[in-house]
């Protein structure tokens, strides 16, 4: 499975400013930056990262998924320490 395709879609699908995706052995970490997120439980946040890539996950072009997922005010609070 391709990152730069996963980043797509998720960007296009969920409407976010940002996502990074790396791979190594079929365990992709995803990192995804959006609005989309506000008011949201990490556990809604991560079903709603899943719900595109649901088929991808279940014909296992997709072994592993680490997520983790920032709206735009608490990426920048993140990365500006």
């Amino acid at each position: 499975m391709n990152t730069k395709k996963i980043e797509f879609i998720l960007k296009e699908q969920l409407n976010l400013k940002e996502v990074y995706v790396t791979e190594e052995n079929n365990h992709f970490k995803i990192t995804a930056i959006g609005d989309v997120f506000k008011g949201s439980s990490q556990v809604t946040r991560q079903k709603m990262i899943y719900k595109p890539l649901i088929n991808m996950i279940t014909k296992n072009k997709i072994h592993a998924i680490s997520i983790k997922s920032y709206t735009l005010n608490e990426w920048e609070k993140n990365n500006n320490l």
